[in-house]
């Protein structure tokens, strides 16, 4: 069984559907010098993206909570979640595959600057967007992406088919959606966003409106309490950078 089956087969039961592995040259070729692996990793050869589409991740995460008093209101929940699940379930495959490598998070970045868009997009996850996320061709913008395992080993790359959702898009349902006008074909205006989020917050309180509309994906929309979450941890960040 190769590593990606069997990553995927471990996985999935945790909500994390998205895997895929790309080479590092490919993503060192692709990315600011700052963000490139070999410099750090000299003996890395391949990377494998761990990602969700769709709610099943989240769920998790409040079962999770829900069996462990407090843990929710910890600084960051999600992210230590994240970890736990990921590094019991990757840990024993990599082990009892005779691989070396280590685990990369994009909550990490400070410590280790990886770009996880570039990942996404070269590992065939996803395509940007005017929404300033990734738009997957089944999952729509109801993606993320939560890991990455750096490996020391060649592995087959996985195949990336083509795929332009607001280039093809008629119905350009983001940008009649978005109360601050700040999505359009220019992209995705932060300074924009930023400031009617700080200043009219109760507008974009539960959802980012243009991610919602998106055409794509929207039988694998967030659930409400998911959405609610990452809306005021963006907040809580955007009002720290509004007016610096």
């Amino acid at each position: 069984m190769s590593l990606l089956t069997a990553l995927r087969a471990a996985l999935l039961p945790a909500g994390l559907n998205l895997v895929a592995a790309l080479p590092v040259d490919r993503y060192d070729r692709d990315v600011p010098e700052a963000y490139r692996l070999r410099k750090r990793s000299p003996a890395a050869r391949s990377i494998v993206v761990i990602g969700n589409g769709g709610g099943e991740f989240w769920r998790g995460f409040q079962r999770f909570c829900s069996e462990h008093p407090g843990f929710f209101d910890r600084s960051d929940p999600l992210d230590e979640y994240t970890a736990r699940i990921v590094e019991r379930l990757v840990a024993p495959l990599m082990a009892g595959g005779h691989l070396t490598g280590r685990i990369v998070y994009p909550f990490q970045f400070e410590a280790e600057p990886v770009s996880f868009v570039h990942l996404g997009m070269l590992a065939g996850m996803g395509s940007r967007s005017v929404l300033g996320v990734l738009v997957h061709p089944e999952y729509g913008p109801w993606i993320a992406l939560r890991a990455a395992i750096v490996l020391d080993d060649e592995i087959e790359p996985t195949a990336v088919i083509p795929f332009d959702p607001c280039g093809t898009c008629a119905d350009k349902a983001c940008s009649a959606a978005c109360p601050a006008s700040a999505v359009g074909d220019h992209g995705w205006d932060i300074p924009g966003c930023t400031a009617h989020r700080v200043e009219r917050e109760a507008d974009c309180t539960d959802r980012c409106h243009a991610r919602w509309h998106c055409v794509y994906g929207q039988a694998h929309r967030y659930p409400s309490d998911a959405l609610a979450y990452h809306q005021r941890r963006a907040l809580a960040v955007m009002r720290m950078h509004h007016g610096s």
